[in-house]
């Protein structure tokens, strides 16, 4: 049997895996759809006072709620990396202006801010090139 479906081309697997797909799909939204229809119609009127809705009308919300906010809980819209190179850029360039300012700093103002980076236990930061412990 395993010879069998490694030696199928690859049109005839994606023959085989497209309506399953498919399936699963509509079987998702379906599930979708009737989890926001229930909560909604358990919810919101007894809450709010609005309307119940049917099942169309759970699957469009849930449909503007993927467009609107992205994702369906699982991994969000957007890129997943998008937020760690953001993070990097401004770890970036405020390491950038830290350097800069601290070149233009006379030795009494960088003096004042290693003291004023000490915490009270008497730490000091890793900005501080002479520890006192």
């Amino acid at each position: 049997m395993r010879n069998r479906l490694r030696n199928l081309t690859r049109l005839t697997k994606l023959m085989l895996i497209a309506p399953l797909a498919i399936i699963g799909m509509a079987i998702f939204a379906w599930i979708g759809g009737e989890i926001v229809m229930l909560l909604w119609n358990w919810l919101a009127p007894e809450l709010f006072g609005l309307r119940t809705i049917n099942f169309w009308q759970a699957l469009g919300l849930l449909a503007l709620c993927r467009i609107l906010f992205g994702g369906f809980g699982l991994s969000g819209g957007g890129n997943r990396n998008s937020g760690r190179r953001m993070e990097a850029r401004i770890g970036e360039r405020v390491s950038e202006r830290m350097a800069e300012r601290w070149e233009q700093m006379t030795p009494e103002e960088r003096e004042r801010l290693r003291q004023g980076l000490h915490d009270r236990s008497g730490r000091t930061t890793p900005l501080d090139s002479n520890q006192s412990a």
